[in-house]
């Protein structure tokens, strides 16, 4: 099945922009060392979510010299706000506007302060949620880009900033908390190959997995690590950070 659909992007001269996210970083572990490893094997970048009120110095030390590792902003916390009632979230309506407008703004100075250059200005929301006055006021705190989950609407998620989302989470998370079935997963991302090259979906969205290295167990590390390899085997080419702030986010 995805075999077949590859091979209609190369018959169409079809190229799918390719990138890969993973959240909760907070300290160097043996979890963080085998992201590098696979995302050196398979020559993919991890643009890695760190949670700015968590993150040790000695994860910025172990980050240093690896071009691998790619730091962005998660959030502040990474706490929940939310009532038992709704879905969890550190940066929806919870609360006032102002508040989250400063934890997100403390979030990205305390990164540069632990990776300067080296820091993204992307903001990854905790679980994926934010509410959009939120958003509204990143740009103005120097963030480029925002990244959530599922195919994006609309290319600018604020005047200034780019919205370039995950696609695709191989964890079951309401469920086993392991590898969701395999079959699923290669379903779901042949619709999503399928919607971008019949014009459902936009192609120019860099197409993005998303994974969480400190919970992978070994079914979950192997599957990220094949489905990488069989993509970057097709017609694609690799995304970073660098590409979209050479442009105009207007």
């Amino acid at each position: 099945m995805l075999d077949r659909e590859l091979a209609l992007w190369r018959a169409t001269g079809l190229s799918l922009p390719l990138w890969w996210r993973d959240d909760d970083a907070v300290e160097p572990t043996a979890a963080l060392d085998q992201l590098s490893e696979i995302s050196a094997d398979v020559g993919i970048p991890v643009h890695l979510a760190v949670i700015p009120a968590h993150a040790t110095e000695g994860l910025a030390a172990r980050m240093d010299p690896d071009a691998q590792l790619i730091p962005v902003v998660h959030g502040w916390a990474h706490a929940n706000h939310a009532p038992v009632s709704e879905k969890k979230a550190e940066f929806r309506a919870h609360r006032p506007l102002n508040e989250m407008v400063e934890e997100a703004g403390r979030g990205f100075a305390r990164l540069q302060e632990l990776f300067g250059a080296s820091l993204q200005p992307m903001f990854v929301p905790p679980w994926n949620r934010i509410d959009k006055a939120v958003v509204a006021k990143m740009p103005a705190l120097g963030f480029r880009v925002l990244s959530t989950a599922t195919p994006r609407k609309t290319t600018l998620a604020a005047a200034g900033m780019w919205e370039i989302n995950t696609h695709l989470d191989p964890i079951d998370w309401r469920g086993t908390r392991s590898l969701r079935p395999p079959e699923q997963l290669v379903a779901l991302l042949v619709q999503h190959l399928q919607d971008r090259r019949k014009g459902h979906a936009d192609n120019t969205e860099p197409y993005g997995l998303l994974t969480h290295h400190l919970v992978h167990d070994e079914d979950i590390w192997r599957f990220s690590h094949e489905v990488l390899l069989r993509l970057m085997d097709g017609p694609t080419r690799v995304w970073t950070m660098a590409e979209t702030l050479q442009e105009d986010p207007t």
